[in-house]
C-alpha cells in the first residue's frame, strides 16, 4: 500500500524546492545573460563559469553530503544554507566592469569582472549545493518511498519550470532595463526568508541516526569498485541522467540568449512563460503514469518527445513555431528527468543517502555542466553568426545546439537498454 505523504510534508517540499528553484534558475540561465549584456559575449566566459561552478557543486554535496549523514542532521544544513545562499545571490548585483576596474585597476576591466562574476558563482554554489543539492535531496528521500516516489518527482520537476514562468513573467522586466542589483537583491531576500522559515518547517525524518565515519575513505566509498560492481543499477541510472544532462546543457545555457539575438524575440517572457506552464500541467499529470507504468518503461517514450522538440527547436523561426516545438521539447524534458530522477532515488543504498547526492552530482551536474556548454560553444563558434555593436564582434548561438544536444540524447538508450535487462531479470 502506498505511503502519502502529509501536509506539512508536501508544503516543506514545495516551498524549500520551490526557493531553491529561484536561486538556481536565476543561475543557469540568468547569470548567463547578466555576464553576456553587462560584460563579455564571449561564450568561453559562459562555459567556464558554468564548468566551474559545476565542480563547486559536486565537491561541495559529497562533502556535506556526507557530512549530513555522519551527523543524522538535514535541517541545519537546510536552514543555514539556505540564509547564505540568499545573501551571495544578491551580491552579483554589485558586480560591474567599473567596479571591477576600481578593484583592479591594472587589469583589463571586463576579464576582471567576468572573473569576479566565476569566483562568486561558484561561492554562492557552495551555500546553494550544501542546503539543496546535499540536505534537501538527501531529505526528499528520507521521506518518499519507491511507490510515492514518482509522484513526488512530478511535483518537484515543475518546480524549475514555475519559478522560470514567475521569474520570466513577473520580474524579467528588471533584467531588460538594466536593473541588474534590484532583480538580484529580490531573490536573494526571498531565499534568505526561506532559510529562516525553515528553521521551523523542517523537521528531521525519524529514521535518520548520527553514524560513525571513516574520513576521506568514507568520502571515496561511492567510488570503489566494489561499491560500483554491488549497486550497478544504481550507476547505470547514473549513466542515464547523466547522458540526458548533458543534452540539456548543450543549449540550455545559451536558450534566452539564442530566442533574444538569433531569432530576434524581444518578448521572450511571454513565449517562455506558455511554453513552461504547460509544461508544468504535463509534468504533473504524468506523475501518476511513472509510479503505475514503472520509471523506464516511462522513460523511453518522454526521451523520444523530448528529441522530437530538440529537432522542431532547429527549424522554427517564429514566436509561434518556438512555442509550439518548446511545449513539446519541455514536456519531454520534464517528464524524463522525473523518471530517471525517481529511478535513482529507488537505487540508492539507505544509510549512505547523503553521502550518494555527492556520487549523484558528479553525473547529474560536474560532468554534464562541463561537457554540455563546451559542446554548445563550439556549435555556436562553427555557427559563425555574429553582429557588431559599439564596434565590437558578438557572437551568437545558433540552430545546431538544438542538434547537437538531440545527438547527445540518442546515447542515453544506451544505459536505459541495460537497466531494462537487469530489470526483467
Amino acid at each position: 500500500m502506498e505511503k502519502k505523504l502529509g501536509a506539512r510534508a508536501w508544503f516543506t517540499l514545495i516551498l524549500v524546492g520551490l526557493f531553491g528553484q529561484f536561486a538556481w534558475t536565476i543561475e543557469n540561465m540568468y547569470f548567463n545573460v547578466f555576464l553576456y549584456n553587462t560584460i563579455s559575449t564571449d561564450p568561453g566566459y559562459i562555459a567556464a563559469m558554468v564548468g566551474w561552478s559545476a565542480a563547486a557543486a559536486t565537491v561541495t554535496t559529497l562533502l556535506m553530503g556526507a557530512l549530513s549523514d555522519r551527523l543524522g542532521r538535514r535541517k541545519i544544513f537546510i536552514a543555514l544554507g539556505y540564509i547564505l545562499w540568499g545573501f551571495s545571490t544578491a551580491a552579483f548585483g554589485y558586480i560591474t566592469p567599473e567596479n571591477a576596474a576600481r578593484l583592479f585597476p591594472g587589469a583589463n576591466a571586463a576579464a576582471a569582472a567576468a572573473a569576479m562574476v566565476v569566483v562568486l558563482d561558484c561561492v554562492m554554489t557552495f551555500f546553494g549545493s550544501t542546503a539543496n543539492d546535499a540536505a534537501f535531496n538527501a531529505y526528499v528521500t528520507d521521506i518518499t518511498t519507491p511507490e510515492n516516489r514518482g509522484r513526488a518527482e512530478s511535483v518537484l520537476a515543475i518546480l524549475p519550470l514555475i519559478s522560470m514562468l514567475i521569474i520570466f513573467g513577473l520580474f524579467d522586466g528588471l533584467t531588460q532595463q538594466g536593473r541588474w542589483r534590484a532583480f538580484f537583491s529580490i531573490f536573494g531576500a526571498s531565499v534568505t526568508a526561506v532559510g529562516l522559515i525553515a528553521c521551523f518547517l523542517v523537521r528531521e525524518p525519524p529514521a535518520l541516526r548520527p553514524r560513525e565515519g571513516e574520513g576521506v575513505r568514507e568520502l571515496l566509498y561511492g567510488l570503489r569498485p566494489s561499491v560500483i560492481r554491488e549497486n550497478g543499477e544504481l550507476y547505470l541510472s547514473f549513466a542515464a541522467f547523466c547522458l540526458f544532462s548533458v543534452a540539456v546543457q548543450v543549449f540550455f545555457p545559451y536558450l534566452i540568449i539564442y530566442i533574444q539575438n538569433y531569432l530576434g524575440i524581444t518578448d521572450y517572457a511571454l513565449i517562455l512563460g506558455v511554453v513552461l506552464l504547460t509544461a508544468s500541467v504535463v509534468s504533473v499529470v504524468s506523475g501518476r503514469f511513472i509510479d503505475r507504468v514503472g520509471k523506464l518503461r516511462f522513460a523511453v517514450p518522454a526521451a523520444f518527445i523530448m528529441l522530437i522538440g530538440l529537432t522542431g527547436m532547429f527549424f522554427v523561426r517564429s514566436g509561434g513555431g518556438v512555442i509550439a516545438a518548446g511545449i513539446v521539447m519541455m514536456s519531454g524534458y520534464m517528464m524524463l528527468s522525473a523518471a530517471l530522477s525517481a529511478n535513482i532515488r529507488d537505487w540508492t543504498p539507505e544509510g549512505k543517502v547523503g553521502h550518494f547526492q555527492g556520487i549523484r552530482m558528479i553525473f547529474a551536474v560536474l560532468l554534464p555542466m562541463v561537457i554540455g556548454p563546451w559542446i554548445g560553444a563550439a556549435v555556436i563558434r562553427g555557427g559563425d553568426s555574429t553582429y557588431f555593436e559599439l564596434g565590437q564582434v558578438k557572437t551568437v548561438p545558433t540552430p545546431g545546439i538544438f542538434l547537437a544536444a538531440g545527438a547527445v540524447l540518442l546515447l542515453t538508450a544506451i544505459p536505459v537498454f541495460f537497466l531494462r535487462r537487469r530489470e526483467k531479470r
